[in-house]
């Protein structure tokens, strides 16, 4: 079954999205929707992704139609304004993390609209409370900024520095944060 029609029978059923947790063995098909996704920046590697993934499992999940992979999050306890570099082969949890940083969000094209990626945001808002987190926060890329406000992010005032790293994202990006 192609994507396409999956998307046309979710419509029909919502219930056919479900979400789990994000396994290695997903990395090949999260690796093809992020290259998909992602045309404003080179996409991550998979030893970025998966070294995020290894860091923090209970924070990354997946968004399935039937038994097809439409999308993923990542996401890793951190510090509140200091994202990690993007593309970083390690990934080590900061000992005082203060927030749920929100890597990376993406769904295949051919199953947006569907409200997968709903789904795996309010999976990931759902672990602040289980990690007794009362923030996140995530850098909108490729203009996305807007649809991160649905979810009450707000774009944060940076300073020189912060711009600097931001750079590295490419343009059209905003630092945002989330409070509970």
């Amino acid at each position: 079954m192609s994507l396409t029609s999956i998307r046309d029978k979710y419509t029909l059923m919502s219930s056919i999205c479900f979400i789990r947790p994000m396994q290695s063995s997903d990395m090949p098909r999260v690796l093809a929707i992020q290259e998909r996704c992602y045309t404003d920046i080179v996409p991550e590697s998979h030893a970025s992704l998966e070294a995020k993934l290894l860091a923090s499992p209970s924070t990354c999940f997946i968004a399935c139609l039937d038994d097809q992979i439409v999308g993923y999050i990542v996401s890793v306890p951190w510090t509140l304004g200091s994202p990690p570099a993007l593309n970083s082969p390690e990934c080590r949890i900061p000992a005082s993390s203060d927030c749920l940083y929100l890597h990376d969000l993406a769904i295949d094209p051919d199953a947006r609209k569907c409200g997968a990626g709903a789904k795996l945001v309010e999976a990931c808002m759902a672990c602040l409370a289980t990690l007794d987190l009362q923030q996140a926060s995530l850098i909108a890329i490729q203009a996305s900024s807007p649809y991160w406000q649905r979810f009450g992010f707000r774009a944060v005032e940076l300073g020189a520095a912060m711009r600097s790293k931001l750079a590295t994202y490419g343009e059209n990006v905003v630092y945002m944060e989330y409070a509970a």
